[in-house]
């Protein structure tokens, strides 16, 4: 079809489309997908094509023929993403900012964690759901838990790891007994925020965590900064669902403090 380098009707490819406004999020989810493939050491669907034909922007790549996970695949899983936690860069961010779900993520690079993700995840999301109307309690507790943040990392300096960034049971799946990923919110950060929302919404099994920490063990404290970790999601929940995940997130804040 002239104007795309595929056709859309070929049953190998799987295709996204949206408004013409969309294009600048398919362009950053594909060069995520192709951040994530540079690294060979997961399977990550291959990129087509990514542009605007006929009014439409749309994202081609490569379709997978998924299959129910097993045992063998989740632990494969585990540790192919202790391995792609592995990749690091020497800044925590990316060249490009993206998105989270529909919610833009900015992902100017820096050079200390605790001061992107002030900024860019947890600040951020705050300051969305105080436009939002949410304000009272959360902006409160919310306040008060960004002043805690350097307090959380006194024994630990994670190094920019290469992170799916929003990895949830929708977003993995099983390919001939192999895992694959795909659906990225790509950034260099704390791999521990990977497993976060691995834990979030759940349907990861004990395979794939023992895997992982056999590969790459977890180290002391994370237990609270994956609550943290969490809370940035459910925070984007809350900015994009509504009201329903506020509990959540007080809660979350809460335990963190």
């Amino acid at each position: 079809m002239p104007g795309r380098a595929f056709d859309p009707d070929d049953d190998r490819v799987f295709l996204k489309t949206g408004p013409p406004a969309a294009l600048t999020m398919f362009e950053a989810e594909a060069d995520g997908l192709r951040e994530l493939r540079s690294a060979n050491v997961i399977r990550v669907p291959e990129v087509i094509d990514c542009g605007v034909f006929d009014g439409e922007s749309y994202l081609a790549i490569e379709r997978l023929p998924l299959e129910p996970a097993t045992a063998s695949v989740e632990r494969s899983l585990g540790r192919q993403l202790a391995a792609l936690h592995r990749q690091v860069s020497d800044r925590f961010g990316w060249f490009r900012d993206n998105t989270i779900g529909l919610t833009f993520q900015r992902n100017t690079p820096a050079d200390d964690w605790v001061d992107f993700f002030r900024a860019h995840r947890l600040g951020a999301q705050l300051e969305l759901a105080a436009v939002n109307g949410y304000g009272g309690e959360l902006q409160g507790l919310g306040v008060r838990l960004m002043d805690e943040l350097p307090a959380l990392f006194l024994d630990y300096e994670p190094a920019a790891s290469l992170l799916h960034g929003d990895l949830w049971a929708g977003n993995w799946g099983n390919v001939a007994g192999e895992p694959v990923i795909f659906d990225p919110a790509v950034y260099y950060g704390d791999r521990e925020s990977d497993i976060a929302m691995t834990m979030l919404f759940g349907g990861f099994g004990k395979e794939f965590y023992d895997a992982y920490a056999a590969s790459w063990p977890m180290k002391p404290g994370h237990e609270r900064r994956i609550r943290l970790y969490q809370l940035y999601h459910v925070l984007n929940h809350l900015n994009l669902f509504g009201r329903s995940y506020l509990g959540q997130a007080l809660q979350l804040i809460r335990a963190v403090l």
